[in-house]
């Protein structure tokens, strides 16, 4: 089923917070849902589908539904990691398209910060499922996963640290016009790449901030999104994809973003060169250039020159990107940030950024999450949205 304009965003809010030891994740769940209600001029009994993912709390939706007394006759839980609430926006487009609900409502919440979950501590990748007994050995931890792609890709294609320096880079340009932001100050190349080594290839700045706080969206059907005063955002295509470990035989110089962008923009009818904002997962440097390559914003092995050329900074580049400062500079609630790459690309296609990085004449954004372990297996979600 095509959701192309089947469904819009119509409200879209991030938490201000960045450290709430005082609030549960249900409470922080619960707040962001109230902000992106307000935000789209609708009340809770308008909410008839919910949508989480793992972040919630207890049974997910079963809980959280509870906890929010909604009163909904669709849910859906479906787990991507931090690309999952991408996701949740195709699933509701396509719920709507259906009929089987209305006005969808899309959480993410956490205190990741507050738990002091960083990423550089060993984890079992993936338990407790079948690869866990393979994984586990080796005592992998986020941050290392990612190392090994960016020393791949280095191998591979010639790419630097200094041309990686150049995402964080465009990232602290934006962050220092986003009064929440946890980093907002600008740095330059060599700050970035004479910052502590956390897992060689990758330095302390290359890596994204830990935050409390959330985010939400709500989706609607066109005729209620019309009925309602703001400007429409249009979910105009979407893609999904897995990327696995294929048995051993595996490539770490491409994510999933190589399947579900070409799908996404396939049933939105644009093409890369079409795109005036990019919101691109940023839980590291190499996350951001191999995503840029893998949707076809510049060719494989070239995303190193494409950065370093200053695409990514607003007012300047071809392809301005998180101009929130995204999860590298501002936040990154519960080590899951594809919920604020939409909301940033809301405010874009809106209007509604810092004036300093709004985008001139932002009429189409393409969005891409990427979730759980790049070097490993990992969900890729995609939007292609546009401002009608």
């Amino acid at each position: 089923m095509s959701i192309k304009g089947q469904a819009y965003i119509v409200g879209a809010f991030e938490h201000p917070t960045r450290m709430a030891p005082e609030k549960s994740s249900p409470q922080l769940h619960a707040e962001v849902a109230r902000g992106a209600l307000a935000d789209a001029g609708l009340s809770k009994d308008d909410i008839d589908g919910y949508f989480c993912a793992g972040d919630a709390a207890g049974l997910g939706p079963l809980s959280m539904i509870d906890y929010m007394n909604l009163k909904v006759r669709h849910a859906d839980s479906t787990e991507f990691g931090g690309s999952s609430y991408l996701a949740h926006v195709s699933h509701a487009a396509q719920a709507i398209a259906a009929g089987k609900c209305n006005v969808a409502l899309v959480t993410l919440a956490g205190r990741a910060r507050s738990e002091g979950r960083s990423g550089t501590k060993p984890r079992v990748v993936g338990s407790p499922g079948p690869e866990a007994v393979w994984d586990s050995p080796f005592r992998p931890a986020t941050i290392n996963m990612y190392a090994m792609c960016a020393r791949r890709h280095m191998h591979e294609f010639g790419t630097t640290s200094e041309q990686l320096a150049w995402i964080k880079v465009a990232a602290s340009q934006h962050a220092q016009y986003n009064p929440n932001a946890m980093l907002p100050k600008v740095v330059t190349v060599d700050e970035v790449i004479n910052s502590p080594f956390v897992s060689d290839p990758l330095h302390r700045l290359d890596c994204c901030v830990v935050s409390d706080g959330g985010g939400a969206v709500i989706v609607t059907r066109p005729e209620i999104a019309r009925s309602l005063k703001r400007p429409l955002v249009k979910v105009l295509g979407a893609g999904e994809a897995i990327k696995g470990t294929g048995g051993g035989d595996i490539d770490l110089t491409y994510c999933g973003a190589k399947v579900s962008g070409p799908i996404a923009f396939a049933e939105a009818g644009v093409k890369p060169a079409d795109i005036k904002y990019a919101g691109i997962y940023d839980s590291f440097t190499i996350t951001v250039l191999m995503q840029l390559e893998d949707m076809g914003f510049c060719a494989k092995g070239e995303g190193g020159k494409f950065v370093a050329d200053g695409n990514l900074i607003s007012g300047v580049g071809k392809l301005p990107f998180n101009t929130d400062g995204g999860s590298l500079c501002s936040s990154h609630p519960s080590n899951r940030g594809g919920m604020t790459k939409i909301v940033e690309a809301v405010r874009q296609l809106r209007g509604e950024a810092h004036p300093a990085v709004q985008v001139k004449n932002c009429n189409l954004a393409a969005v891409n999450g990427i979730g759980g372990m790049l070097a490993a297996r990992h969900g890729s979600a995609t939007l292609i949205l546009e401002r009608e």
